[in-house]
């Protein structure tokens, strides 16, 4: 397993820090994020991370997806657009897109949960989704039967790209895992709709970001049972933790949620799983710069994060086998 790290923003103290200890690969947002052309700007942050010593292996956030995944006219431009991308990340090295068919990306009711010490969190409590929440009409009136035809016809289009250039899809889970989320309806909320989706297309290619803290949200009472069924399909991990499920949790730092940590990296390393894995949500520690939330993307809280995965790999993938 190697650690990876989303920057935010990407300054070069950031990335500094990520080098310092120890993350070796950068996941890098859809370049129209950082306000760069999607193409000439993924090889200069490529070029960027590489100047720390950090390889770009991983792509995820702010697709051009919003059109596929409603089945509007402007999806076969978005789909061509991908479709590129994907063949580009090839030529450059980057081995994984990461994407989601949410219609909200992820949502919490709280920014704000007080974690330990004072550090600040997140949380969701179904009771506490706001009725004026509402996502557009489009959006509340796609299915789920439609939400999978949209998603075929996209696999279908962008998988070979993927297979000729190299390149893993990652589905990642809905989060919260839901079958419907403010009146629209969402299709990845359990294990057996990734059963689906492999079986939706089967390539190698089409696999999952394995987001422990979203599985542990549905309930799972056994992650390594749960890494161990994937297996190969897993591309890319997210590795976090809460306490409670659906309908009410909040995130935790990385020691003190409900699974057993140790045990789920043994499961990896069961699986041969080798990819990039980086500690996605995280509390806010005092005194950070940013919006002063619980959103889950501060620089402190993954720092901790990382030498907490650092110690875990150590114990577990480099043990001398009895």
């Amino acid at each position: 397993m190697r650690i990876a790290l989303t920057l935010t923003p990407p300054t070069d103290l950031h990335f500094r820090w990520a080098a310092q200890v120890g993350v070796t690969d950068f996941v890098c947002r859809y370049p129209r994020h950082y306000g760069l052309d999607p193409f000439d700007g993924l090889a200069l942050m490529r070029d960027r991370a590489a100047s720390f010593g950090l390889t770009l292996s991983v792509v995820e956030g702010y697709l051009p997806i919003d059109q596929i995944v409603l089945g509007k006219s402007g999806r076969d431009e978005q789909i061509a657009e991908l479709t590129r991308f994907v063949r580009h990340m090839g030529e450059l090295g980057a081995r994984i897109l990461c994407y989601n068919f949410m219609h909200a990306d992820w949502t919490r009711t709280d920014l704000r949960v007080p974690a330990r010490g004072g550090a600040l969190t997140n949380g969701f409590d179904v009771a506490k989704l706001d009725a004026s929440r509402t996502l557009p009409a489009d959006r509340r009136e796609s299915s789920s039967d439609a939400l999978w035809r949209n998603l075929e016809y996209m696999l279908e289009r962008l998988v070979p790209a993927a297979e000729d250039a190299g390149v893993k899809l990652a589905m990642h889970p809905d989060d919260p895992p839901m079958p419907s989320l403010l009146g629209a309806a969402q299709i990845m909320h359990n294990a057996a709709c990734y059963d689906r989706l492999f079986e939706l297309n089967p390539s190698p290619a089409n696999g999952m970001c394995f987001c422990q803290g979203t599985f542990a949200e549905m309930g799972t009472p056994d992650m390594p049972t749960m890494i161990r069924r994937f297996g190969s399909r897993i591309h890319y991990v997210h590795f976090r933790d809460v306490r409670g499920t659906m309908p009410k949790f909040v995130e935790t730092f990385h020691d003190e949620g409900q699974t057993d940590m140790h045990a789920a990296m043994q499961a990896y390393r069961e699986i041969g799983f080798t990819g990039p894995a980086r500690p996605d949500h995280v509390p806010t520690l005092e005194g950070e710069d940013g919006d002063g939330d619980g959103s889950g993307y501060s620089m402190l809280g993954r720092l901790f994060a990382v030498g907490y995965m650092r110690g875990l790999i150590h114990s577990v993938y480099r043990r001398t086998s009895s």
